[in-house]
């Protein structure tokens, strides 16, 4: 009798642990591995009358260099455009978001270059033209950055006056840079709906898109964040926004829209609590998701410009 329910037993457990296995393997290859991702908005096509057509047709048409530098780890050949401005000391260096490439920054590109800014849009790693297997979210990603704002010092000289900024997970990559020893050049940053760290950003979504209620993503999430420690090399908890926010005091601006679901709203007052730096806070009303210069194009324009003419000269 014992031996039979000890058989059972042990049959269930085993069951648990490779239906958990199974399910963390798919959750893994959603979120960490670069392939088409069918819940993702498909990008805007270039044709009149779309949001910001100029601006995206100004980076489409304008002579770009294509640069390229080793990973910081030195795994991976990164790729970027370089827009240079002329008679400029000033640099932005512009990251994008999940899935996307530096082709869909056009319009932050055109906006920052017409401020008199030369422009660095790289590829994040296992998009674009950069190599990679997996999707970072940032966290290895920023010591990508910091080697490309060497690239800018090393390029335009001493004076250079570097301003990072970022959208989505382009904004988490920016806060996450910013906990870092930068080159006294980086300046300022501004960063777009960005997380507040990985884990609470898989978390909220496997509960929007699975509806997974509390206890189901125990131990998944867990062991999930075990294989980003095994493949990726970071626990999901270790790669957060506010941790590294504690050490910025650079000044920094957080945008996010007031309807981001996607990115919770409430994750830019955390992060906004957490910096250490001067800082400004700019909720865009009535925007979803990295749809703040969308919508509200000539404001956001203001509240970038304003906040760099305050910080940068």
């Amino acid at each position: 009798m014992w031996k039979r329910i000890v058989r059972w037993g042990t049959c269930l457990v085993g069951a648990v642990v490779i239906s958990i296995i199974v399910a963390d393997l798919y959750f893994f290859h959603v979120a960490f591995v670069p392939a088409k991702k069918d819940f993702l908005e498909k990008p805007l096509p270039l044709r009149p009358g779309t949001a910001l057509y100029q601006q995206r047709l100004w980076y489409h048409d304008v002579p770009k260099q294509h640069w390229t530098m080793e990973s910081a780890t030195g795994r991976y050949r990164l790729g970027a455009n370089y827009i240079p401005a002329r008679h400029s000391d000033k640099a932005v260096l512009i990251c994008h978001g999940y899935m996307q490439n530096k082709n869909d920054m056009g319009a932050y590109a055109a906006m920052f270059h017409q401020m008199g800014y030369n422009v660095l849009v790289p590829d994040a790693r296992g998009m674009g033209d950069s190599q990679g297997k997996y999707v970072g979210f940032g966290w290895p990603e920023r010591y990508d950055e910091r080697k490309w704002m060497k690239r800018l010092v090393h390029h335009l000289g001493p004076h250079v006056k570097i301003v990072m900024f970022g959208v989505s997970m382009g904004g988490a990559t920016t806060m996450m840079t910013s906990g870092l020893h930068l080159p006294k050049q980086c300046v300022a940053m501004i960063e777009d709906c960005g997380y507040t760290s990985v884990k609470a950003e898989i978390t909220h979504e496997a509960k929007d898109m699975y509806h997974m209620p509390a206890i189901p993503r125990w131990p998944l999430i867990p062991v999930l964040s075990l294989m980003t420690k095994l493949r990726i090399g970071y626990f999901m908890g270790e790669a957060s926004s506010v941790r590294m926010l504690h050490h910025n005091h650079r000044p920094m601006l957080f945008i996010h829209g007031a309807k981001d679901t996607f990115v919770p709203t409430r994750m830019v007052y955390q992060n906004y609590r957490a910096d250490r730096g001067p800082k400004e806070l700019w909720v865009c009303p009535d925007a979803d998701h990295a749809h703040s210069l969308r919508t509200h194009s000539r404001e956001y324009e203001r509240h970038v410009q304003q906040f760099l003419n305050k910080y940068v000269h």
